[in-house]
């Protein structure tokens, strides 16, 4: 069996765009030959990051979410919906993709279901604890669902079928490199454990808020390293406010495009929880204190949070509940209990699937070896 071409969607959130991705290398890696093709929007997340991979054929198509009250909006996102669905036909009958993946986010609503009409193999993965609207909508028609946590099954009663396959994403960041993260943090020979604080791509406040009164704080901990990462839009705010505060063992970045090097060489991870993130902390064993966000749907990062708690893996501290002295202690309580933390990290490696993405693609495989029997 040889799979010629894959259709990607997925978009809003890099939660969404990171999964196709890594499904889509974990393809390459299989079927060099491979033609990638990707339906997103023109002005989305997606049309930013994925258009920097080589060699994948971007399509378009124009969407927006859906609801969740009675708005006039909606009747308009229903007239896009029928558009796009129309569009990622065309789309889909130009590049004759033997397998069509969706991972989440309105995004890739059209081209999955367009894809269902037109009786292409689909797959579609969720990412998070909470069955997101369109994932929901979706599972009714996709040949097969995948999920992240175990548990969220019970909220497709509608799926033709469920496998749970972790988050592909997972599969990436295991082959991370410490010495790398190490060495670009200017690091490179010290032995003090790592706490890295990161509020998402745009930075949280809140965690922001929290971390500047912990400023003062650090000096009283001068065995640990801390790493800050602000966001881009808040890093020159934070680095005045910090000024001469700190003694020497706080390193502050606006942004890491190494993120997973460096996740591999940190102790103890301190920030939100989204599905992606889970997916790296899980699959490195790293113990962590999560900061869901509140204003996200459905608030399914408190969700993905709790699972792990539950399971021991990492601490939840509520944003109305954050201030620089309860997250220093956490963190000492953390890191001053020795049995504390490889326990944590135990928790949370028996969480992970750092085979996720290969399991995705050997369900692709199938599909598409059913359909063409």
């Amino acid at each position: 069996m040889n799979m010629k071409r894959i259709l990607l969607s997925g978009g809003g959130t890099g939660g969404h765009i990171y999964p196709a991705l890594a499904v889509m290398r974990e393809v390459r890696k299989r079927y060099p030959d491979v033609e990638v093709g990707y339906i997103g929007t023109e002005n989305g997340l997606e049309s930013r990051i994925v258009t920097k991979e080589q060699n994948i054929r971007f399509f378009t198509v124009e969407i927006q979410g859906f609801r969740r009250k009675l708005t006039w909006e909606n009747v308009q996102t229903i007239s896009k919906f029928i558009r796009a669905v129309k569009k990622s036909k065309e789309y889909i009958r130009e590049f004759q993709p033997d397998v069509v993946v969706g991972t989440g986010g309105y995004v890739c609503g059209p081209a999955v279901y367009a894809a269902h009409q037109l009786g292409i193999p689909t797959l579609i993965h969720e990412q998070n604890v909470i069955v997101g609207l369109t994932i929901r909508f979706l599972s009714r028609f996709a040949d097969t669902v995948a999920i992240s946590f175990e548990g969220t099954e019970q909220h497709l009663h509608s799926a033709k079928r469920v496998i749970h396959a972790g988050n592909p994403r997972a599969t990436e960041v295991v082959h991370a490199d410490a010495a790398a993260g190490m060495e670009s943090l200017g690091l490179t020979g010290s032995d003090k454990p790592i706490v890295l604080f990161v509020g998402g791509s745009r930075g949280a406040r809140p965690i922001n808020e929290a971390v500047l009164q912990m400023v003062p704080l650090m000096a009283s901990a001068p065995d640990i390293q801390f790493v800050y990462v602000t966001g881009e839009a808040h890093y020159d705010d934070v680095v005045a406010k910090v000024g001469e505060q700190t003694s020497g063992n706080l390193i502050i970045r606006p942004f890491l495009y190494n993120m997973p090097d460096v996740l591999a060489a940190t102790s103890l991870f301190v920030g939100r929880a989204g599905a992606s993130t889970l997916a790296e902390l899980t699959a490195l064993g790293l113990p962590s204190i999560l900061i869901p966000s509140p204003y996200v749907t459905n608030n399914h990062q408190e969700a993905n949070a709790r699972l792990l708690e539950k399971k021991g893996a990492a601490r939840v501290l509520l944003e109305k509940e954050c201030s620089g002295e309860t997250l220093f202690v956490m963190i000492q309580e953390i890191l001053g209990n020795r049995e504390r933390h490889q326990s944590m990290s135990t928790a949370a490696r028996q969480l992970g699937r750092p085979d996720a993405a290969e399991v995705l693609v050997d369900e692709l495989e199938q599909l598409v070896r059913n359909h063409k029997k």
